[in-house]
């Protein structure tokens, strides 16, 4: 009877919980004396050495940097790690042809022999952080001249790290953090087993596909599973059958409590990078010339992209990787537009870099070191503005276009010919004949006669003269401004986009070779645009980053001067960091209003067999169908995806977000339209992070994949 009147109780309180974001990517070494507290306060029921500890095992050691570019949780004691479909999606095609795709069917090995090794795939765990800001900026002096005081710190880096990692099997990195007003120094262990565990079918893992990519409601379930192998003393160690599964410190229950509005939550993870005190004069050349541009010709290959996955079974698992590659950042990017003019955002800035001049002048004496820094930094904008915008929109470009990299192919082909002799030479030329054959079963280069007069014509008009390679005087006076007529010219003149051309080069001279190639048409324009940018653009912008870093160090420590009521947090830069808030949905315009949690019955309403993004697929309509699944239910539904005022980027796809107990709730692995700004500003009224339920991943496993093995090692709190 005591407990059936306790339990409205509690539960009437719950309802009243207020929901919080807190704006913020916090480095785990300053949380005791930064955060935790107001941690606390909203409900986290950990310490700061639950969270991060080097003395004894702690959260951090249950998070893993996965491959290069994600987050992955370890959730048993036999290393088994969840990430994202998304992060994992390369491997899983990398397994797939198209008589076992293991994208389109899923993949779930039944034992242990059956887990698929990953060639260079990693998973580093963080071993600590310590505060290395003295010993790097020993000897070091705002007075030196630039070059030399990063020389010098550059040196001290290195010799820190030697001291650090001689002797050790750990890889160690120093970060700059406010500009280079601290540096931290990040010890890893890297483990280089790792292989596929489990994945969903892509119509499960990808439900939504492009059409639901960066907005909500969401109904994905995206997640794979790998396993982190290790030698006989749970060393890190390259691929061997006698590896055995990694002995973990400490691993991630999962909970079957769910989440309600107000809960606090955690995140984990290493998001990749921010700009959140970027001028307004940067964050306007960003959204305003380069986003648009970057779009546009992003915009253009998806298109000739998608025409092609659209012809064949093995067009689509050959080109469906690169068009979520190159769609994921152009969506990004159009909400980033978007929503920084609807939250006035340069505004924002422009009111806070306002209240800084104003502020300097009424200290001007008593600190004269930021006296003229607002003015000094518009004139640096003068020279950075258009070497930025050219460096920007020319990298996008140059990455655009598969040709180029068959070049750089040829060229380091080529160039070992010289001096080669024999059995050498005819190996060196039969594995670039091998090389080009591959580059081209695997590469849409043929796109890129389309493409190059749109990209081109695209740089000429949002670039400066000064950073225009010479060819454009051609494109102008010969070709009178038709880019078609110009591209036309250099395709039917070069050898590099004729293969039997080429394949009939390579059976001349070495010297013959690499004459020819350096005087093809396709070379010479690919030389011109990469001697503009080494020479030019990239030198002159590499210089004045260490200008810019200077000024913004004086402008930052300003800023915390004159605002000593806020704590200020470090841009990311793919160091572990914290961030918390709460499970809440939103507001996005007027007269609309999201719910913070999506469920599967949103998936069967999506459903349409004519969309590729919203195909069901049968087992999980069986599943489903068939019931039995109140254990993983919610209000008698299975709950997919949750959002929560947490600040992520991304990197964080994959981090576990956690409950105010440390038990893993969700797996984080997106956000929402509105929230894509928080790259450069925060917004806590609509930015949101978007998590996949882990009861949905429970239920894929029980009821889908009937993967009773791997639930089995599992630690659920039901």
């Amino acid at each position: 009877m005591l407990r059936k009147l306790i339990l409205p109780a509690l539960i009437m309180i719950h309802a009243h919980t207020v929901a919080f974001a807190v704006e913020g990517m916090w480095v785990p070494l300053w949380l005791d004396s930064l955060n935790i507290k107001d941690m606390q306060e909203k409900g986290l029921r950990l310490s700061a050495g639950d969270i991060y500890n080097i003395n004894q095992s702690s959260l951090k050691d249950a998070v893993v940097i996965f491959g290069g570019g994600c987050t992955g949780a370890i959730i048993s004691q036999e290393g088994l790690l969840i990430t994202n479909h998304h992060c994992g999606d390369s491997r899983i095609q990398a397994h797939s042809t198209i008589e076992n795709n293991l994208l389109e069917n899923g993949f779930w090995a039944l034992n242990r022999e059956d887990e698929l090794p990953n060639p260079g795939l990693t998973a580093a765990f963080l071993v600590s952080i310590e505060d290395v800001t003295g010993p790097v900026l020993e000897h070091v002096s705002e007075f030196m001249d630039a070059a030399e005081r990063d020389h010098l710190i550059s040196t001290n880096i290195l010799d820190i790290i030697d001291e650090i990692t001689s002797d050790s099997h750990y890889h160690a990195e120093i970060k700059p953090f406010f500009f280079g007003n601290q540096y931290l120094l990040f010890l890893y262990e890297i483990f280089r087993d790792v292989r596929l565990v489990g994945a969903p079918p892509e119509s499960i893992g990808n439900f939504g596909g492009n059409t639901d990519n960066w907005v909500w409601p969401r109904h994905s379930g995206d997640f794979s599973l790998f396993r982190i192998y290790a030698d006989q003393y749970n060393s890190p160690a390259e691929y061997s059958p006698d590896n055995i599964p990694y002995r973990t410190a400490t691993h991630l229950p999962l909970s079957l409590r769910g989440v309600k509005e107000g809960d606090f939550t955690m995140v984990i993870g290493y998001p990749g990078n921010t700009d959140e005190y970027i001028l307004s004069e940067e964050l306007r050349l960003i959204v305003e010339q380069c986003l648009p541009a970057k779009i546009q010709i992003r915009d253009l290959k998806m298109k000739l992209l998608e025409n092609e996955m659209n012809t064949s079974p093995e067009a689509r698992l050959r080109y469906s990787i690169p068009y979520y590659n190159l769609s994921n950042a152009w969506k990004k990017w159009t909400g980033v537009i978007n929503e920084i003019a609807h939250a006035r955002a340069i505004d924002e800035k422009i009111m806070v870099e306002q209240q800084f001049v104003q502020w300097t002048r009424l200290v001007g004496e008593e600190k004269p070191q930021y006296s003229g820094i607002m003015e000094h930094l518009s004139e640096f904008y003068d020279r950075y503005g258009p070497l930025y915008a050219a460096y920007d929109i020319g990298s996008e470009l140059l990455n655009g276009l598969e040709t180029l990299d068959l070049v750089n192919l040829i060229l380091n082909g080529i160039y070992q010919l010289p001096g080669a002799a024999g059995e050498s030479e005819k190996e060196i030329l039969q594995q670039l004949i091998s090389s080009i054959h591959s580059f081209y079963k695997s590469n849409p280069v043929h796109f890129d006669m389309d493409l190059l007069p749109y990209y081109l014509r695209i740089y000429y008009e949002n670039t400066v003269a000064d950073f225009q390679p010479g060819f454009y005087n051609q494109i102008n006076t010969r070709f009178k401004g038709d880019y078609r007529a110009f591209v036309n010219d250099i395709y039917e003149r070069s050898l590099i986009t004729d293969t039997v051309r080429l394949f009939r080069l390579l059976q001349r001279s070495p010297d013959r070779i690499v004459r020819r190639i350096h005087d093809d048409p396709f070379y010479q324009l690919y030389s011109q645009f990469s001697r503009k940018f080494t020479q030019q653009v990239y030198v002159e912008l590499d210089s004045l980053s260490f200008e810019k870093d200077r000024l913004y160090r004086i402008y930052l420590t300003g800023l915390m001067e004159m605002d000593t009521g806020k704590i200020y947090y470090p841009d990311a830069n793919s160091t572990m960091r914290i961030a918390y808030g709460s499970v809440e949905g939103y507001e996005p315009a007027d007269a609309v209003e999201y719910r913070y949690y999506t469920t599967l019955e949103g998936v069967f309403g999506k459903e349409n067999p004519e969309i590729q993004d919203y195909i069901v697929p049968p087992s999980l309509k069986a599943a489903y169908a068939a019931g039995n699944y109140e254990k993983y239910a919610f209000d008698h539904q299975v709950p997919v995806c949750f959002t929560a005022s947490n600040h992520t980027s991304g990197g964080n796809s994959g981090s576990p977000v956690l409950n105010a107990q440390g038990h893993l709730i969700g797996i984080n692995f997106d956000r929402n339209w509105e929230g894509t700004m928080s790259d450069y500003a925060y917004n806590p009224e609509v930015c949101r992070n978007i998590s996949l339920d882990i009861r949905y991943v429970l239920f894929i496993l029980d009821k889908v994949a009937n993967a009773h093995a791997i639930l089995d090692e599992l630690t659920i709190i039901e």
